[in-house]
């Protein structure tokens, strides 16, 4: 079905007025700094929009209310879970981080634990950051595809290539103020949808897909079964596997991640960025319910109109949208959910150029002028999303297949490759070395080599047979990374020493910031000891 000439202008307008924004910021921007970091000039609540639009990306929209439509509300406790994360990471986190580094979360690791562990960091953000994107393009592309009649490799095409030129036009600034209009119009046209379907006459009287989709079990939690078989079990994900994931998902992102650490920076103050990160899980947990009940909606809606449901549980937002909602309606509920992937993809885009920048091409090339990083910038946010391009067209959706919420948990979880144990083998211990640091990562890629080739698919199949395989859910196999690369590097760095910084003080929880402590530059100074 094709969009109607209402719902074309609606996107035209939409997209105008985002290049427009776009490219009147970038003229302002005149330093690396002011790109990627936007000059830390912004307020709290601007700092907790532009963490809010790293997270709400289409992958709430598409994704959330197909998992529910397919097996209930069995992430909601997960997404719920963000709260308890942002109060430690409000209190210690955030002023650690402004206090410590210049623009790269990977910096921190450099001054802990050489260069090393610094690319090692830094790699492993790249990758995950990719496949998010990835999955943020797709889920995209699927509401593009039913709502145009296109095919889902031009979609995926087109709107990745707006997007790339978006985010190399714009810088931080760009991101963070069209967020909050990009916020705005997604949360309005999630009230849209709830409304609709909450009175649709052609169900019976108002709320009765609520009453439907309760008997069906979709406001149901999932599985709470607590037992040894439950860890093994590759077909039912129980929610403490879910709420373990994602714990270690919320900390290792808030925590170790270059884009919501770089949002961090842009705050004008400690206190700013405290209060935005803090208030941020106040935005996002709402709204990730929000469209998790439009998927328990969606569910009733389909059972008592006796109207046709899509075959595939990821199309039936688009689904709904482009079949029972008014023309012009169509393109803002659409421009919506192309807001919330712009927010997210430009950010994102740009903490991964901000990453290969500082922690790669600075660390060899350390003085570039800012010209040229400015340039080598936007050739990076470039390459990185036609890699992300690459991972969407690989993931799109298989008739039978796992929601692509379900199978991006899994996969985000086992790319993190770690990274949030190396965080707090520097963060938490005073005695951790670099060579028992060097020795963790070792283990923990070998023990991620093994859970992935040995684990066994929900298909029940596995890739290598050894005798001894992992056996246990493969969304545990990230979680156990971040433990196996924190538990062996700190034995490690007891039994066989190795070198620590002299300001190995001020490089963890117990650094006092009233002392004269270690700047940005001194910290990218101690990051190449070698």
């Amino acid at each position: 079905m094709s969009l109607h000439f209402l719902d074309y202008l609606v996107l035209g307008l939409y997209a105008l007025g985002i290049a427009v924004l776009s490219f009147v910021v970038s003229k302002k921007q005149k330093t690396a700094a002011d790109y990627f970091v936007a000059g830390r000039s912004m307020p709290a609540w601007a700092v907790a929009m532009a963490l809010m639009a790293a997270l709400i990306s289409s992958n709430t929209v598409i994704g959330h209310p197909a998992t529910v439509y397919q097996k209930g509300m069995i992430l909601l406790l997960g997404n719920a879970s963000l709260l308890f994360v942002l109060i430690f990471v409000a209190k210690y986190i955030v002023p650690f981080y402004r206090h410590v580094i210049g623009m790269s979360a990977y910096e921190y690791i450099g001054a802990r634990f050489g260069v090393a562990g610094r690319m090692y960091a830094s790699a492993g953000f790249v990758a995950s950051c990719v496949f998010d994107l990835g999955l943020t393009l797709l889920t995209t592309a699927i509401a593009l595809n039913i709502m145009t009649g296109w095919s889902l490799t031009e979609v995926l095409l087109w709107t990745s290539g707006f997007t790339i030129i978006y985010t190399m036009i714009g810088g931080m600034k760009a991101v963070v103020w069209s967020s909050v209009i990009q916020g705005s119009v997604l949360i309005g046209a999630a009230l849209m949808i709830i409304a609709r379907l909450v009175f649709a006459p052609e169900v019976g009287p108002p709320g009765a897909v609520l009453g439907e989709a309760w008997r069906a079990g979709k406001f149901d939690l999932g599985s709470f079964e607590f037992s040894w078989a439950s860890l093994f079990d590759t077909t039912v994900t129980s929610q403490w596997l879910f709420l373990l994931a994602y714990l270690a998902n919320w900390c290792r992102r808030y925590i170790a991640d270059q884009h919501m650490v770089q949002r961090y920076l842009i705050a004008r103050t400690d206190k700013d960025a405290a209060s935005g990160a803090f208030w941020n899980g106040f935005l996002c947990v709402p709204i990730w319910a929000i469209f998790m009940l439009i998927g328990a909606c969606l569910y009733g809606y389909y059972q008592l109109s006796a109207q046709p449901g899509p075959a595939l549980s990821d199309n039936v937002v688009p689904h709904f949208i482009v079949n029972h909602l008014p023309a012009g309606i169509v393109g803002l509920v659409l421009a919506a959910i192309i807001a919330a992937t712009m927010s997210s993809i430009s950010a994102d885009l740009n903490s991964i150029s901000t990453v290969l920048t500082t922690d790669f091409v600075g660390h060899y090339f350390p003085n570039l002028r800012d010209r040229v990083q400015l340039l080598l910038g936007r050739l990076l946010v470039f390459a990185s999303g036609i890699l992300a391009t690459a991972v969407a067209l690989y993931m799109r959706p298989t008739e039978g297949a796992a929601s692509i919420m379900e199978r991006g948990v899994t996969v985000a979880a086992v790319l993190s490759g770690g990274t949030l144990g190396l965080f707090f083998l520097g963060f938490l211990t005073r005695r951790a070395t670099r060579q028992g640091c060097y020795i963790g990562i070792a283990a923990c890629a070998v023990f991620t080599a093994w859970g992935l080739l040995t684990s066994t698919s929900s298909s029940g199949k596995r890739l290598l047979d050894l005798g001894f395989n992992f056996e246990m859910n493969p969304i545990l196999i990230g979680v156990f990374g971040h433990v196996v690369l924190f538990g062996v590097g700190y034995i490690a760095s007891l039994l066989f020493g190795g070198y620590r910084p002299e300001n190995v003080e001020q490089l963890t929880f117990r650094r006092k910031y009233g002392t004269v402590a270690a700047s940005a530059s001194a910290t990218t100074n101690t990051s190449a000891h070698s």
